[in-house]
């Protein structure tokens, strides 16, 4: 499939003008069906559709506490009455069939369940977290691998997946950030559509469509202190240039539900804000479809100190405008007697159950409520070979070269020895991140088995585990120093476990766990070449015996095929190429630390005096590695930056081009990139902005000329009445290779004719 990234952002960012539901427009008979079910309906039946509940006929063990029916026949009873409309985070086909059955055939009304789950990443292929493939700046990738996701997710029995993840996060304490796309809102809105994109394919009534949920409605990213659950005190502005554009971007691709926030906006949770999820969301984005609430996150209205009980929540709920409430139950619970008492008109239960029916009609469950509950998919569309191969290939273009001395790639053929050191060189049980849970731990492919499948020798490679994740091992940090003193290099596996990552695992530290920074600083003083290959889910702030390591690779959370493509990065089978998504801070206290930040009044800047300047009085004011940085095995150039006209006119549009060589001796693949900043605007401006990105492949020698293209629109900011406006005025602009550096011009943008 291929897109328009103009197209994209156009729509992510142009005054939120998306297409409506559905994108094919329901025949008259299918019209008349909701409507009809919708008339003969009782409170209950509403109150059921509205409600999701997690999948006790094939049940799994999601990361949220088990609570709510866990007996399968209590809750083919709740749908044999019509009190379920969706089961969640169960795969498998005959369960699934069997529920189905009950619904179509048992109840009074044969409305068929949706069947939904968390697949972020991967059914039983596993890919990279989705903040390592964003590192591959490529959502064409994206693309591809959520296309596979959702063959082996419908092949196992499932209709809508809970992603993506949309939201911008600028803290790296917070752990969920390895389910988006980083720091970069031009980066996420490309990735956001791309997923969608691939996950519901060309037509959603087909077997192996799988509906996207892009979440969380809005601003979760910005919790404060990078804390999850917490608070978010945003501006208007802030939320709609920041945080709404990739949920812009997913919608506009097709994205028919979307799931609130589990925190508060300024002082409302998302769960019960009308403000965010009818008066923004529906009225002025002009979404069509469905909301879900998140994991009982109705309920914890009371928590929140926001509801009286759960009554009230349910109230305030379905009121705020959320269509489906996941777990909790309060729906099937209150809201009957709500409508009954007037507290809950019937025409907002009607809206809301109207929303569910079209999206269950345009997946075309009504006439077909088996479709993706084929046994003969389940048995051959799940962890194919090809699937394999696209883990593998989307590992290898996920790994960041963040430094290197010369000392990769290793030449096999040299017959160097090579001590693996570390808790993750053998380690299988972390290699796929978080939010992984149908897959197969065992079938995943770890680091030295990548490396031995690789080696003409595997005699040549030493392991040694050094430590523990988090603890010393008695006698660990000795042999693993000795090993490296008998290895020509040595390869440093160490990081985060899985679990330190994802919902629910903020951290206040986000350094390398002290333990293996231990072995780090060890192995360093043993005086070989040391490649340090982190296994993370955000970034770092390194250290030492880390810091200053040979070569550093981002190695994430790779999934599947995490051995075998962090060999064919090391051993030069394939060129390094991602880029980071996210800044690698000096200090964990520099957190929030985004590379679009404001200046202030006292910048500090370059080499200049630092004295009572915006600064750290501990580190310097930067990021060790900053978005968009990654190394290659060969030497890219760029030169011949030219602009078509150094004038923008109001409604016009200028080129701007330069040119691309690959002066060193291998092939390679780079992402030029383009940023700008506006120098003077009614509201400060960042000190840039990412706008385009390109990824060019050049053999050895060759030159290309790579081509962007700006206008007026791509200059808008929101300014007063939270109103997308552009000013004329002088812009500077950079491409370059990274979000620092790069070749710089500048243009003006001037008035409409006639005005200013």
């Amino acid at each position: 499939m291929s897109f328009d990234r103009r197209a994209v952002l156009s729509a992510a960012f142009a005054g939120f003008l998306f297409l409506p539901l559905p994108r094919r427009a329901f025949a008259a008979d299918e019209v008349t069906r909701v409507d009809q079910l919708i008339g003969r309906m009782t409170l209950e039946e509403k109150a059921g559709q509205m409600t999701c509940l997690a999948d006790s006929f094939r049940p799994f063990n999601p990361p949220n506490p088990q609570v709510g029916i866990q007996d399968e026949k209590r809750l083919a009873e709740e749908i044999r009455k019509g009190r379920v409309g969706c089961l969640f985070n169960g795969i498998g086909v005959a369960g699934a069939r069997r529920a189905q059955e009950i619904a179509v055939k048992d109840s009074r009304l044969g409305i068929p369940l949706l069947f939904a789950g968390d697949v972020i990443h991967g059914l039983k292929t596993i890919f990279p977290v989705p903040l390592a493939e964003a590192a591959s700046f490529d959502p064409r990738l994206a693309e591809r691998t959520a296309r596979v996701q959702a063959l082996e997710a419908t092949a196992a029995g499932l209709h809508l997946t809970f992603a993506p993840m949309v939201d911008v996060a600028r803290d790296q304490r917070w752990g969920r950030v390895v389910e988006g796309a980083g720091e970069d809102v031009t980066l996420g809105s490309l990735f956001a559509a791309a997923r969608v994109r691939g996950f519901q394919g060309r037509d959603l009534r087909r077997d192996d469509s799988l509906l996207a949920c892009p979440k969380h409605f809005a601003a979760y990213g910005a919790v404060a202190a990078g804390l999850e659950y917490g608070s978010v005190d945003i501006s208007d502005e802030t939320l709609r240039e920041t945080h709404l554009p990739p949920f812009g971007a997913a919608f506009a691709a097709g994205a028919l539900t979307t799931m609130a926030a589990f925190s508060e906006i300024n002082g409302v949770p998302a769960t019960a804000d009308r403000d965010l999820l009818t008066n923004l969301l529906r009225g002025e984005m002009q979404f069509r479809g469905f909301v879900f609430s998140d994991y009982t996150a109705d309920e914890e209205l009371i928590a929140h100190g926001y509801a009286q009980d759960e009554r009230d929540a349910a109230r305030l709920a379905v009121l705020a405008g959320v269509d489906m409430s996941m777990q909790s139950g309060l729906y099937i619970k209150y809201i009957p007697d709500l409508v009954k008492s007037g507290a809950v008109p019937m025409g907002t239960l009607d809206v809301a159950v109207r929303r569910i029916l079209y999206v269950k009609t345009a997946l075309g469950l009504f006439d077909n409520p088996w479709r993706s509950l084929d046994e003969e998919a389940e048995k051959s569309r799940i962890a194919t070979p090809a699937h394999r191969a696209l883990a593998r290939e989307a590992a290898t273009r996920s790994v960041v070269l963040l430094q290197n001395d010369g000392v990769l790639p290793i030449d096999p053929g040299k017959r160097q020895k090579i001590a693996l050191i570390g808790p993750f060189g053998e380690d299988r049980a972390n290699l796929y991140g978080p939010w992984a849970f149908y897959g197969d731990p065992d079938k995943g492919i770890d680091i030295a088995t990548g490396l031995r499948a690789a080696l003409p020798d595997p005699a040549l490679l030493t392991v040694e585990k050094g430590c523990d994740i988090a603890r010393p091992i008695d006698g660990g940090i000795a042999r693993a120093v000795a090993a490296a003193k008998e290895a020509d290099i040595v390869l440093l596996a160490i990081g985060e476990s899985q679990d330190m990552s994802g919902e629910a695992q903020s951290r206040t530290v986000i350094e390398i766990p002290a333990a293996q920074q231990a072995l780090a600083d060890a192995v360093a003083a043993a005086g070989k070449p040391v490649v340090v290959l982190l296994r993370h889910g955000r970034a770092l702030a390194l250290h030492e015996g880390v810091a200053n390591a040979s070569a550093i690779l981002a190695t994430w959370f790779l999934g599947s095929e995490a051995g075998h493509a962090i060999a064919d990065i090391l051993f030069g089978t394939a060129d390094p190429s991602a880029k980071l998504p996210v800044s690698f801070p000096w200090e964990s206290g520099q957190e929030p630390f985004f590379y679009d930040r404001k200046s202030t009044g006292r910048p500090t800047v370059g080499n200049g005096a630092t004295e009572y300047r915006a600064r750290y009085a501990t580190t310097d004011n930067s990021a060790r590695f900053p978005f968009g940085h990654g190394l290659s095995y060969t030497d890219f150039a760029l030169d011949q930056l030219k602009l078509s006209d150094t004038a923008l006119r109001w409604d016009s549009a200028i080129e701007v081009t330069v040119r691309l060589t690959n002066k060193g001796k291998r092939k390679g693949s780079e992402v030029v990139q383009l940023y700008i900043r506006d120098r003077v605007a009614s509201r400060t401006r960042p000190i840039r902005e990412l706008k385009r990105i390109e990824r060019i492949t050049l053999a050895p020698g060759e030159s290309r000329t790579v081509r962007f293209s700006l206008s007026r629109t791509d200059l808008q900011f929101v300014g007063a009445g939270n109103q997308r406006i552009v000013e004329p005025g002088v812009f500077d602009l950079w491409v370059g290779q990274a979000s620092e550096g790069g070749l710089k011009a500048q243009f003006t943008l001037y008035a409409e004719a006639g005005k200013g």
